[in-house]
């Protein structure tokens, strides 16, 4: 895949999810909904696992995380105390030519990711040019280097300053100034800037009035907090400690593009750490680098991740930081790390008017806590798992496969077990095999095709081990094991193979490596 364009490379992508089962447009025989999607039977399980693993990294290996399941309906005060009512807001422009609608910081953001690109290439013709690299040519390329950081440490002050102003006008004079131009008409002919709120809301019971006016929850962190209390007095826990949730959420995205990576309803996979006031920032510290090393282990590539710390922080926070993945559409959003301060519970406290302290029986005073949260788009966290693990590889005789390389653990077949032949007993006995490992693995069962097509459609779904029965099999009750990303083929004894798959495949695998 190293010489497709990232553009071609996507387009693969999503047709590979539709042919493989792993994700279908949503209502697809009536044309489509833009920006929801099914996951199919493939995604379904590779979704599953990927929230298994998460949840036992967070929940069952601390001791001082528990999980929850907070409904998705919440009492509408809920949101005007978060400030999602009067802040949970996207500037957007709009393009007079094309009428195509885009999040100003956004077209701000990538100008600036083309400046970094510049950088990166210059550096990159710096060290192959190393051997006859002069004084004169290390002066020019340095000249050049700070140019395009001066220019983009000017924009981002620039740009801080409008958005914390909420100054929207100058947030249009710098996409004038910057010249940037619309994808598809080419034009600057832009609209001025304005807010769009992005909470769904609905109403409840028979009578639609703004008195029954609900929403649907844009993310999963409130009911968290909602329930801190209950959480904390029913599981008598002590600071620090974490409650961990996933579950879906909803956002009226008018810019919803990029596949699964911005959608109208999604899943969240968020941790909400409380600990007590001063000591915020260490624990914000540990979470960036634990979170970090969570995605690590999954093997998808170290140079595939890094730090963003955020320009503009929230109105809840005093610190912000996104872990980026990259996507074949270049470093975006994978992970937020954010340090809430006592914001939440202080506003909660003050919209219901219930105390939502934490007696501190060692300093005999009651506070209300600090939260650090980590919050992780789970589809997003899908989308990485799946574009890292995609691969077009050329093989001996000038033929190819398409493999995904997913990690074991988290690939929804963990084995597929074929008969070499469609007789002799090789498929009674295949089929003893597969009903054996089921209760423990989701594992296939084939018997259609040759054996090498049955590798390749394997292949194509992630599945690591493929497990053929041959007639050796009946008198010496041993297979062959085929393992995905090498190819190789052992022979092991059937009584072997699930302690094979154990050691290969289980989530535990990858919880060690932590």
């Amino acid at each position: 895949m190293s010489t497709i364009k990232p553009e071609d490379f996507f387009k693969n992508i999503i047709s590979h999810c539709k042919e493989y089962g792993f994700i279908f447009q949503s209502s697809e025989i009536y044309d489509g909904l833009s920006a929801v999607y099914d996951y199919g039977q493939m995604g379904a399980e590779l979704k599953k696992n990927i929230r298994d693993y998460w949840w036992k990294a967070m929940v069952q290996i601390h001791e001082n995380i528990v999980g929850i399941d907070a409904a998705i309906f919440m009492h509408p005060t809920t949101w005007k105390a978060s400030g999602h009512v009067d802040a949970f807001n996207d500037p957007l422009i709009d393009n007079k030519d094309s009428k195509k609608r885009y999040r100003a910081d956004v077209l701000i953001e990538e100008h600036v990711a083309k400046i970094e690109d510049k950088i990166n290439k210059e550096v990159e013709k710096a060290a192959k040019r190393f051997e006859n690299f002069d004084a004169d040519m290390f002066r020019s390329t340095n000249a050049r280097v700070k140019e395009y950081q001066d220019k983009i440490d000017s924009i981002n002050i620039r740009f801080k300053m409008a958005l914390n102003a909420n100054n929207l006008d100058e947030v249009k004079q710098i996409i004038l100034d910057l010249e940037i131009v619309c994808p598809i008409s080419g034009t600057k002919n832009w609209t001025d800037v304005r807010q769009f709120n992005l909470m769904f809301n609905t109403s409840t019971g028979a009578v639609t009035d703004e008195s029954n006016i609900i929403y649907l929850r844009p993310e999963t962190a409130q009911g968290i907090f909602v329930n801190y209390l209950n959480v904390q007095k029913t599981g008598r826990m002590k600071l620090p400690f974490g409650i961990a949730q996933t579950g879906k959420a909803f956002r009226n995205e008018i810019v919803a593009r990029q596949f699964i990576f911005r959608m109208r309803e999604f899943e969240q996979m968020e941790m909400q750490f409380f600990v007590k006031p001063g000591t915020e920032m260490d624990w914000y510290e540990y979470w960036k680098k634990a979170r970090l090393n969570w995605h690590l282990s999954l093997g998808l590539g170290a140079e595939k991740y890094r730090y963003h710390d955020h320009l503009k922080l929230a109105h809840y926070a005093n610190a912000a930081c996104d872990i980026e993945h990259q996507f074949p559409f270049g470093f975006k959003e994978l992970e937020g790390i954010h340090s809430r301060t006592d914001f939440d519970l202080k506003q909660h406290q003050e919209f219901s008017g219930k105390k939502l302290q934490y007696f501190d029986s060692e300093t005999n005073e009651s506070y209300v806590p600090y939260v650090v949260e980590t919050s992780v788009g789970l589809d997003r966290l899908f989308l990485s798992v799946l574009a890292s693990s995609l691969k077009e590889e050329a093989l001996e005789g000038g033929d190819s496969r398409t493999v995904l390389n997913l990690p074991p653990a988290l690939a929804p077949y963990k084995a597929a077990v074929f008969p070499l032949v469609k007789k002799d007993g090789l498929p009674e006995l295949a089929e003893s095999i597969m009903k054996d490992l089921k209760f423990d693995f989701m594992v296939a069962y084939d018997e259609k095709d040759t054996v090498g097509k049955r590798y390749r459609r394997q292949d194509a779904i992630g599945t690591p081990f493929c497990i053929t029965v041959d007639h050796q099999s009946l008198e010496d009750k041993t297979v062959t094991i085929r393992h995905r990303d090498t190819m190789k083929q052992d022979r092991v004894a059937i009584a072997d193979l699930h302690k094979i798959l154990t050691e290969k495949t289980s989530i535990n695998s990858l919880l060690r490596a932590l």
